[in-house]
């Protein structure tokens, strides 16, 4: 079951020290932890340099201090949003040109100690960049066994399905997962999302698309609002503030004080346990955090229960 959480590293090394960041990824080991997840830009707007790196740097040095982890352990990493101007995000990220996805996969791996990642994420469409290029440089990539999947963050469906078209026509492999925000709170319609990404947010749309096309699978980022839904000082965003938040709420309180649980175990259940079923990713700044995270994707929720989560509105 802890196949089904994601580690996120996104603040490893910058706003988490080395200690802490070492604690928490050797206990999320321990406990049967596999898959982390981080990219070459994390996380450049905590840094005094304006760039990024410093997630990839730290995890590499956690492997380089824990021989035979890395047999034990799944990386995804990304390529695409690295400024290439300090201070100047996102007029100057890097895109998906094929000379940045090549030199991209080899900073990431030489900061990473490691000759191959399993997941490789464009991290947002490029519109500078013909798809064709982008795609035939992820291709390349497979082909030459540096990465295991592909997947792609923040795209709308359309570009998904023609990115993946387009790998097919060539004989190359395409895109088997996406990467977008996703919670168990639904937005107020016309809304836009307080993620940085235009097309960052899951929609119907997307959700339908995967739901027809079983070989794609869905990481779901920043699944647990940063703290809104339990936590007090951690506000819900804006776009939440509408009459049906507050009946997902009661639902989420119902399911459980059932389960003996509270409300973030209970979306991860609802997350992982889906059609789609999603790939939370949690980033964590505690050992208590980390284990409610892990905790949570181990919850089973009844179709009973499922069925009142999905239908309060």
């Amino acid at each position: 079951m802890t196949e089904k959480l994601a580690l996120g590293a996104m603040l490893f090394g910058t706003v988490l020290d080395e200690r802490r960041s070492f604690e928490l990824l050797d206990r999320f080991v321990d406990a049967g932890g596999v898959w982390i997840d981080t990219a070459n830009c994390y996380a450049f707007w905590a840094d005094p340099s304006g760039f990024g790196g410093q997630s990839e740097s730290l995890l590499g040095r956690w492997l380089a201090r824990r021989p035979g982890v890395r047999d034990r352990i799944r990386i995804s990493t990304k390529v695409g949003c690295e400024p290439t101007v300090s201070g100047r995000f996102p007029e100057s990220a890097e895109g998906l040109s094929a000379e940045v996805v090549k030199k991209g996969i080899e900073a990431s791996l030489r900061r990473l100690g490691t000759d191959h990642v399993e997941l490789y994420w464009a991290h947002k469409p490029d519109p500078a960049t013909p798809l064709e290029e982008t795609v035939a440089a992820f291709g390349e990539l497979m082909s030459a066994g540096t990465v295991g999947r592909l997947g792609c963050s923040n795209y709308p469906a359309w570009q998904v399905d023609r990115a993946r078209q387009l790998a097919r026509a060539h004989g190359s492999a395409g895109f088997t997962a996406v990467q977008q925000h996703h919670t168990y709170l639904r937005p107020r319609p016309g809304t836009g999302p307080t993620v940085v990404h235009r097309f960052g947010a899951v929609t119907d749309e997307v959700l339908h698309y995967l739901e027809h096309h079983p070989d794609m699978e869905l990481w779901a980022y920043t699944p647990l609002l940063s703290g809104g839904y339990t936590r007090a000082d951690k506000p819900l965003p804006t776009e939440y503030d509408h009459p049906g938040t507050a009946r997902r709420l009661a639902a989420l309180d119902e399911i459980a004080a059932e389960t003996g649980t509270n409300r973030n175990r209970v979306v991860l259940a609802w997350l992982t346990g889906g059609n789609p079923a999603a790939t939370p990713i949690v980033g964590v700044s505690s050992p208590r955090q980390l284990d409610e995270a892990l905790a949570g994707v181990t919850l089973k929720l009844d179709a009973e229960q499922r069925e009142r989560l999905d239908s309060a509105r």
